[in-house]
C-alpha cells in the first residue's frame, strides 16, 4: 500500500475496535473526516457508508465506500478493510481502499492502516499528491491515530486533545512571532536583541518535543514491515 501508519495502544482490544468501527466515534478523533454515516445493508452484505470532509468552510467534499471487518480470527487478531470513491470533481482523491490490523500484544494492541488511492486531474493532480497531498494524508493519519491513542490510554477525548494541540501550536508560533514583531519597535535595546531571540524561538519552536498529552504525528511508525500486505478480506469487496 502506498501509506503505512502503525501505534501502539495501550488498551483493550474491544475499546479500540469499537472507537474505530462505530462512525459516531470513529469521526471524533479521525482529522480526515467530518462526517461517517452507515447506509441500511441487508443482513451478511458488506456495509456501505458515506463520508465528508469539509475542506474549508463553504467546501465539502463527500464520498461512499464499502467496508468488512473480521472479529473473530484464529491469531486473536482483528481486521477490516474498504475501498472508497469520491465523485465529487473538486476532489483530488478519485478512489482507493485501505485496511486496519488489531494485533493484540502483551501490555495491549499494535494497531496499523495501508491504504492507497488514485488521484484525479492527471499529470497536475499526481504531481500535487506526490508534492503535497500524499504527505499531508501521512500526516493526518499519524496524527490522528497518536489522538485515538490518547483517548484509549489516557481518557483524553478527541476534542481535548484537539484543543491542546492548538494552543501548544499557537506559543510554538508565538516563540517567533514575538521576537520578529520587537524589530519594528523604535527601542534600540530591544532591537539588538531581537535577531538571537527569533534564532533562539525558531529552534525551540521547532525542536521542542510535543507534551506527552498533545497528539503528535511523529509518535507513529511510518515504514511498512518488510513482509507486509494486504488482507485477503480486501480482495472479496467491490468498488462502490
Amino acid at each position: 500500500m502506498g501509506l503505512y501508519i502503525e501505534t501502539r495502544v495501550r488498551a483493550d482490544l474491544e475499546t479500540l475496535w469499537e472507537r474505530t468501527q462505530e462512525p459516531d466515534r470513529h469521526q471524533r478523533w479521525d482529522l480526515r473526516f467530518t462526517e461517517i454515516d452507515y447506509l441500511p445493508r441487508a443482513e451478511g452484505e458488506p456495509q456501505h457508508f458515506r463520508y465528508a470532509t469539509r475542506v474549508l468552510p463553504f467546501l465539502v467534499v463527500a464520498g461512499t465506500g464499502v467496508s468488512a471487518g473480521e472479529r473473530h480470527r484464529a491469531g486473536g487478531d482483528r481486521v477490516s478493510a474498504l475501498r472508497f470513491a469520491s465523485p465529487h470533481p473538486l476532489s483530488l482523491l478519485a478512489e482507493g481502499s485501505g485496511y486496519w490490523r488489531y494485533v493484540p500484544t502483551g501490555d495491549g494492541v499494535r494497531f496499523l492502516t495501508g491504504y492507497d488511492y488514485r488521484p484525479r486531474w492527471g499529470l497536475l493532480g499526481r504531481a500535487a499528491d506526490r508534492l503535497a497531498f500524499r504527505p499531508l494524508m501521512g500526516w493526518a493519519t499519524a496524527w490522528s491515530f497518536d489522538r485515538l491513542r490518547l483517548w484509549c490510554e489516557e481518557g483524553i477525548t478527541p476534542e481535548r486533545s484537539r484543543n491542546r494541540w492548538l494552543l501548544e501550536l499557537l506559543v510554538r508560533v508565538l516563540l517567533v512571532a514575538v521576537p520578529i514583531t520587537l524589530t519594528r519597535l523604535p527601542l534600540d535595546l530591544v532591537s539588538s536583541y531581537s535577531v538571537p531571540l527569533t534564532v533562539l524561538g525558531l529552534a525551540v519552536a521547532v525542536l521542542a518535543p510535543p507534551s506527552s498529552r498533545t497528539p503528535a504525528a511523529r509518535r507513529c511508525l511510518r515504514t511498512a514491515p518488510a513482509r507486509s500486505r494486504d488482507p485477503r478480506l480486501l480482495a472479496t469487496l467491490e468498488r462502490p
